[in-house]
C-alpha cells in the first residue's frame, strides 16, 4: 500500500494549490482517506477528509475554502485549496483507514489510520 502527496508548493496569499493524494493497493470503496497537516513547532491538525460513500468533512478553519474530492477511476483523493492564508503553511499528508472504522466521520488522530503517506509542503508566503 502507498499513499503519495503531491502539488505543494510556495503560493502568495489568496491564491490557489491542489493537492493530491495518489493511492495505490487499496480501493477508495472501502478505504475513506482524511488529509492531516503539521506547522512548524506545531501539533498535527486535522484538515479534511473523505468517507467511502463520498460524504466530505472539513475542519473549520478551511471550510468554504478547501473542496476534497476523490477520482475512483485513478484512485486519487484531491484537496483543492482556495484563499490560501500563511496560517495554511504546512506540510500535508494523507492517510487512509478502513471505512467501517470511519463511519461517525474520519477520526481526527493520525494514529489511527492503517496507512500514511509522506507529506507535500505547502508554503503560503508574499
Amino acid at each position: 500500500v502507498q499513499l503519495q502527496a503531491s502539488g505543494g508548493g510556495l503560493v502568495q496569499p489568496g491564491g490557489s494549490l491542489r493537492l493530491s493524494c495518489a493511492v495505490s493497493g487499496l480501493s477508495l470503496d472501502y478505504y475513506a482517506i482524511t488529509w492531516f497537516r503539521q506547522a512548524p513547532g506545531k501539533k498535527r491538525e486535522w484538515v479534511s477528509g473523505i468517507s467511502t460513500d463520498g460524504t466530505t468533512y472539513y475542519t473549520d478553519s478551511v471550510k468554504g475554502r478547501f473542496t476534497i474530492s476523490r477520482e475512483k477511476g485513478k484512485n486519487t483523493v484531491s484537496l483543492q485549496m482556495n484563499d490560501l492564508k500563511p496560517e495554511d503553511t504546512a506540510t500535508y499528508n494523507c492517510a487512509a483507514i478502513w471505512g467501517g472504522r470511519a463511519r461517525a466521520g474520519p477520526p481526527q488522530t493520525i494514529y489511527e489510520y492503517d496507512y500514511r503517506g509522506q507529506g507535500t509542503l505547502v508554503t503560503v508566503s508574499s
